[in-house]
């Protein structure tokens, strides 16, 4: 039933390891994104869960988690909300297309793209040290905002189509197209991706596909991590977040790499 707290195999130990999973998605998601790298997977090797049921459970947990690390870094960072909110608008509305079309497009066509370009991100991040270090000028208020949209767009129809490291390409988006530095692009990247959740949500919910009961409880512990990353990213700075960025884009890789081996192998 949507409102029952343990997943649909009964276990009180599934209920626990997906309980740990949240937790630990929020405080990735808050850092520099990509949690659903731990979440969804988890959610997926639960017995009776269908992938719909799972992609749409993992919405709800996250977008609690999202909104606490956009609230903490708002409070403490001073979230260039000028960007951010216009961006958040356009990638509600793309992110909600995503998810209305996800069943007519073959996700193992669009993995190794996504592939490939994380392993692009990753190697220009790691061999251009000062990337992210300081925010570039601001550009001209038309190409700034028309660029930052453009980004949302993009990102946001993603996320409704398939979703894994949305958080992390929006942070290097940012960084890359908008010129903000690491710290900055987190903050806003959270903003936005609050944004692509609830679109998500907003198609999810009205098919019933939600297991809002265990959504809930995920939500709670999707919370605690995300505060806690949110506060630890916030004090460790820029070198700290683009460490923790370049592991979640290396693990992001191996998983999606593996899917597309998977994929082609069956």
């Amino acid at each position: 039933m949507p409102w029952d707290l343990l997943p649909p195999d009964g276990s009180a130990t599934s209920l626990l390891v997906l309980l740990l999973a949240a937790a630990a998605a929020g405080w990735v998601d808050a850092v520099v994104g990509g949690g659903g790298l731990v979440q969804l997977p988890a959610l997926l090797l639960v017995g009776g869960l269908s992938p719909l049921q799972a992609l749409a459970t993992n919405k709800l947990a996250s977008v609690a988690g999202t909104t606490t690390s956009a609230l903490t870094y708002l409070r403490r960072t001073g979230t260039d909300l000028r960007t951010a909110l216009p961006m958040a608008a356009v990638a509600f509305v793309l992110s909600l297309l995503g998810a209305s079309v996800a069943a007519s497009l073959p996700a193992e066509a669009i993995k190794p793209v996504i592939v490939v370009a994380l392993v692009v991100v990753a190697a220009v991040t790691a061999l251009r040290p000062s990337l992210g270090d300081l925010p570039r000028p601001r550009r001209e208020a038309l190409a700034h905002y028309g660029l930052a949209m453009v980004l949302a767009a993009v990102i946001g129809f993603y996320d409704g189509v398939l979703g894994p490291g949305t958080g992390t390409f929006l942070v290097i988006g940012l960084i890359a197209v908008v010129g903000h530095d690491f710290l900055r692009a987190s903050a806003t990247a959270k903003v936005v991706n609050v944004a692509t959740n609830l679109g998500a949500l907003a198609f999810f919910l009205p098919t019933g596909a939600v297991l809002v009961g265990l959504g809930l409880l995920m939500a709670a512990a999707n919370v605690a991590g995300a505060y806690l990353g949110a506060r630890m990213a916030i004090a460790r700075g820029n070198r700290f977040i683009r460490v923790v960025f370049l592991v979640v884009a290396a693990a992001l890789v191996v998983r999606l790499s593996y899917d597309v081996w998977a994929d082609h192998r069956g």
